[in-house]
């Protein structure tokens, strides 16, 4: 649908709107650092539209994923389309070109993760053939308070 290619520093701006889109918590100063990743440590594609960027995709290198059995593991750490061009191809395109960049390195799998109740993140990986390998609920008790 657009064009995808490798996010650029003229991109900063929409790149940070689409970080706090997706993650809320995301800090501007991360930006710069993502704008700097050596291609061997990661990917930060964007997809275009004219000239509007209208989603982006993170891909980065992990050691290990659970159900994959190479190390290290091309990983798509997050993904954002705008709404009004979701299901029109924007997202598939962004996580080929990562598919691109991690044959790129020598990498033979690609992993990723959604919350549990993120039912449309769960179709996407879905669709686009990603295997459902685990599910989990974390936990966590603060030390600080009295026992139950």
């Amino acid at each position: 649908m657009g064009d995808v290619r490798p996010a650029q520093p003229r991109d900063r701006a929409e790149l940070a709107r689409m970080r706090v889109a997706l993650w809320p918590d995301s800090e501007d100063g991360e930006i710069d650092a993502l704008l700097d990743l050596p291609r061997e440590e990661g990917l930060i594609a964007v997809a275009a539209v004219a000239e509007d960027l209208v989603g982006f995709a993170e891909f980065g290198l992990r050691k290990f994923a659970d159900g994959c059995a190479t190390s290290p593991v091309a990983y798509l750490e997050g993904i954002w389309v705008d709404a009004d061009v979701r299901r029109s191809g924007v997202a598939s395109d962004l996580v080929r070109a990562g598919e691109e960049w991690a044959r790129s390195q020598g990498l033979s799998e690609l992993a990723s993760d959604c919350e549990i109740e993120n039912s449309g993140s769960e179709a996407f990986h879905l669709a686009f053939g990603f295997d459902e390998v685990q599910r989990s609920i974390c936990f966590r008790r603060s030390l600080e308070r009295e026992d139950p």
